[in-house]
This record gives structure tokens, C-alpha cells and sequence, in this order.
């Protein structure tokens, strides 16, 4: 069969959902119009310019972060507070890169965003209490969720807590025959109440007045779809498919559409498209400015190296980088001069001999990384990323834990989010290593200029780490 020509993703934003996007952009455009009534007696041409702009921005903002997505509880709240922070700090960055931020007044901008936060808040508030007050003089639709294990009580939670989906999950139909059943009716726990087995499905569906299934089944069940879907197709059923592919282990999963046909990303680098523009435009321009700004420590860094024993400045070593291409490593040296053992490279410990006392202060203040602010310049790392280990210990860990190699799957980084948890300096152990790998595809799924930030500003509250050595 060929794919037909309507598009597979489609946009499933409700009525109320639509609303709410339309009553942000008009409480923006009302303040930008009253403002300017209330001190120019008109409105200038800047201004205008000014709202179209912060519109179009929060219109890429919002959709990024999901805020038109159902969600009613304090978590989107803080979201949205977010998404806001976001557009106007977006707005007053172009605004100083073009040199026109001086146009506006100081005032108009504070009052923009404070009213702006708090309105949008509000807003959201009361269409929900408007919401919630429509939706008690509707019936819920009666939904079965077909499948067991995490997948299941994930959905069945999140379907039955969601305020704006009609469905509730009356219980769940599972795929093993020794499942317990129990056909009495809802268990009020959080846990959903298995009915039935998959051979059960036809007649739950009548005598529960099913409207809508929702099947969550593992990938060996997966010919189980084919024979429900057949089964329902006269059924008047609504049906729904969540491929359970998260007992695997994803890098960046997604969903998208190639010519109509859905393509389930399984694996796949963050840095594509606009991705890669806005982490390398960061990486250019931050690491410049540090340069800038550090130069006169790392002059007397280099001076203390080369006073303090014979040998370079800088140490370099080969690394592996994104998608497994190796780069040399800048580093201030730190230790003497001295041949690997037998080839193997040996990670720094505590009190290590090879340690000069230059070098001892250097790393444990981070300061012998600063010279990999040059590799970020060259676009062979990142100020955020997976820290890039020795290709020796690549080979090592890569035969002791599964997916060790993924975390090249984006650019290395001088800080990471292992690193401000505090998984950094020697490993002992290989659960210490595992944590690592495992905060490592944690960013990597997560990536996000948001998340490089809050980690660059808590790296500059941890430098002096006690793992440091």
C-alpha cells in the first residue's frame, strides 16, 4: 500500500488550547498598545516592531517547550514563567546585538515583562477554572489501555490526570496470559486495574462502552496491534499506538515524517539543524569572551608551568570527539614529564607523585582546562558537554558499559552535567563511571541552550571540588 497523501503528524491542539495561544499574544499586544497610549499619546513604529517580534519569538519558544500541551499543575506554571524569561531575554539580546535597545524606555521593558509574567499566569488560570467548569456537564469517554509494565502506568496516569483528555482509562487489558484479572470494575489505587487479556478485548469493549484504546505493548508483542486494530476497525473505536521502544536504551529519540511514512528516530545527535547553528554561535561567542577575560590568569598559569619544572607549557592528547572523530585535547601541564605505562594512560589520583605543586593548584581550581577555550574556538569541543575521556579508557569502559560510546554522540565539553553533580576526577569504581555515562545520555536526551547555561553557572559554583586532583 502507498502512503497516502494526508500528513501522518498532525497537530492535535484543542479549542481551549487554541485560546489561550490567542489571549497571550493579545495581553501582550494590549500592553505594548497601552503603554504607549498612556506615555506618547500613539503608537511609534519601534514599538511596533517590538511586539511583532516578541510574538514571533514566543510563538518559537512556547512551541519548543510545549506550553500549549496539556498540562494544569504547578509544573506548567513554572514552565510558562519560563518560556517567558526565555522570549524577553531573547528579544533584549537581539535588541543589543542590533545597538537598538537604547530606542526603548527602561521602564516599558520591566513593566513588560512583570505584567506580561503575571497576566500570562493568570490567563492561564482562569480558562482553566473556565475549562473545568464546562467540563462537568460532559461524560468522560471510557478508555482501555492495552499492555503492562512502565509504558502502561506511565499512560495511565498521565491520560487519567490530564484535565483537557475526555478519555479515562477504565483499567488495562494485558498481554500475558498469567496476568491477575479482576473484572469487577476500577481500582481507585494509582495502579490500573488489569480486566482482562488480550482475547477479553471485544467484550470489555461492549460491556464498558469503550470509545477510545490505547495500546502499549513491548516490540515483541507488536503483531498484536495488527490483529486488535482489524478487530475494531467496525467498533466506532478510536485507537491509539504507543510503540514501547524505551527498554531501550535512546540517544535524542524522536518522531518524524519522511514522505508520509513515520519514522521513529531511535538514536540521533542533537546538533542538526538550527541546533547545531545555536551551539556553535554559543560556543564562538562565550568562549571568546573568556578568552578575553582570562587572559591575564592564563599568561601567569603558564608562567607558574614553565618556572615550576622543565618541559612545555601545554600537554596534548589525542581524545575521541562527536561522532567518534578524534581531536587533540589543550591542557595547561600539570605533571612532569614521564612515559605511559606500557601504553596505558593512568587516570591523575589523589597525592599522585607525577603531580607538579603548579599543577596541583591548577587542577584543583580548573584552571589547567582553561586552554581547551581554544578547542571550542576550533569547533572540536564544547563549554558544555561530555567531558572527553583518553582514547585508552574509551577502549576499556566501552567493553564494560552498555552505551558507554553513545556520549560521542554530541560535541565533548570542558564542563558537563556529570561533572556538577560531582562525578568528576579519578574513578575507583565502575558504578562511579556508570553515574557518569549515565548523566552524560541524561544531557545528551535534554540538550537545550537552557540546560547549557544552568550548567556553566553551576560549574563556577563547584570549581574548587574536592574530587578535583
Amino acid at each position: 500500500m502507498q502512503p497516502q497523501n494526508k500528513p501522518l503528524l498532525q497537530s492535535r491542539n484543542t479549542t481551549f488550547s487554541s485560546i489561550q495561544a490567542s489571549l497571550d499574544a493579545l495581553l501582550i499586544i494590549c500592553i505594548v498598545n497601552g503603554f504607549c497610549l498612556l506615555k506618547f499619546g500613539y503608537l511609534p513604529l519601534p514599538y511596533v516592531i517590538l511586539c511583532v517580534m516578541l510574538l514571533v519569538i514566543m510563538v518559537i519558544v512556547y512551541d519548543r517547550l510545549g506550553i500549549y500541551r496539556a498540562r494544569s499543575n504547578f509544573t506548567e506554571k513554572a514552565l510558562l514563567i519560563k518560556a517567558w524569561t526565555f522570549s524577553v531575554g531573547i528579544l533584549l539580546a537581539l535588541g543589543f546585538l542590533s545597538k537598538t535597545s537604547e530606542i526603548f524606555s527602561r521602564q516599558f521593558l520591566v513593566m513588560l515583562f512583570v505584567a506580561g509574567g503575571i497576566g500570562q499566569v493568570l490567563l492561564h488560570i482562569w480558562l482553566q477554572w473556565v475549562y473545568n467548569r464546562l467540563k462537568t456537564t460532559q461524560a468522560d469517554h471510557n478508555a482501555l489501555l492495552i499492555g503492562n509494565g512502565q509504558l502502561a502506568d506511565y499512560l495511565y496516569r498521565k491520560i487519567n490526570d490530564n484535565p483537557w483528555i475526555n478519555d479515562k482509562i477504565i483499567g488495562t487489558v494485558a498481554t500475558q496470559e498469567d496476568s491477575s484479572v479482576d473484572q469487577n470494575g476500577i481500582n481507585p489505587d494509582l495502579q490500573p486495574r488489569v480486566l482482562g487479556n488480550v482475547n477479553d478485548v471485544m467484550q470489555l469493549v461492549n460491556k464498558h462502552s469503550i470509545r477510545s484504546i490505547y495500546i502499549a505493548v513491548p516490540l515483541d508483542s507488536v503483531p498484536i496491534i495488527e490483529e486488535i486494530y482489524y478487530a475494531l476497525i467496525d467498533k466506532n473505536v478510536d485507537v491509539h499506538w504507543a510503540p514501547n521502544i524505551f527498554a531501550l536504551n535512546l540517544i535524542n529519540h524522536s518522531v518524524k515524517e519522511l514522505s508520509g511514512i513515520p519514522i521513529i528516530t531511535l538514536s540521533e545527535s542533537p546538533l542538526v539543524g538550527t541546533n547545531l547553528l545555536m551551539k556553535s554561535l554559543e560556543d564562538r561567542v562565550l568562549s571568546l569572551l573568556a578568552l578575553i577575560l582570562l587572559s591575564p590568569l592564563m599568561l601567569l598559569a603558564a608562567l607558574a608551568v614553565k618556572l615550576d619544572s622543565p618541559g612545555p607549557v601545554f600537554f596534548r592528547q589525542p581524545r575521541t570527539g562527536w561522532d567518534g572523530r578524534n581531536f587533540h585535547i589543550w591542557k595547561f601541564r600539570s605533571m612532569r614529564i614521564h612515559e605511559p605505562e606500557e601504553g596505558y594512560i593512568k587516570q591523575a589520583t589523589k597525592e599522585d607523585p607525577r603531580i607538579t605543586r603548579t599543577g596541583r593548584f591548577l587542577r584543583r581550581t580548573s584552571i589547567d582546562e582553561l586552554p581547551q577555550l581554544f578547542n571550542v574556538l576550533d569547533g572540536s569541543m564544547s563549554l558544555v558537554g561530555p567531558r572527553p575521556h583518553a582514547i585508552s579508557h574509551n577502549e576499556e569502559y566501552s567493553k564494560r558499559i552498555e552505551a558507554y560510546l553513545a556520549r560521542h554522540r554530541i560535541k565533548p565539553g570542558i564542563t558537563g552535567l556529570a561533572q556538577v553533580r560531582g562525578y568528576r576526577g579519578e574513578t575507583k569504581e565502575l558504578d562511579q563511571m556508570i553515574k557518569r555515562v549515565e548523566s552524560d545520555l541524561e544531557y545528551i536526551n535534554n540538550w537545550s541552550i537552557w540546560l547549557d547555561f544552568t550548567i556553566m553557572v553551576r560549574t563556577v559554583l563547584t570549581l574548587f571540588n574536592k574530587n578535583a586532583y
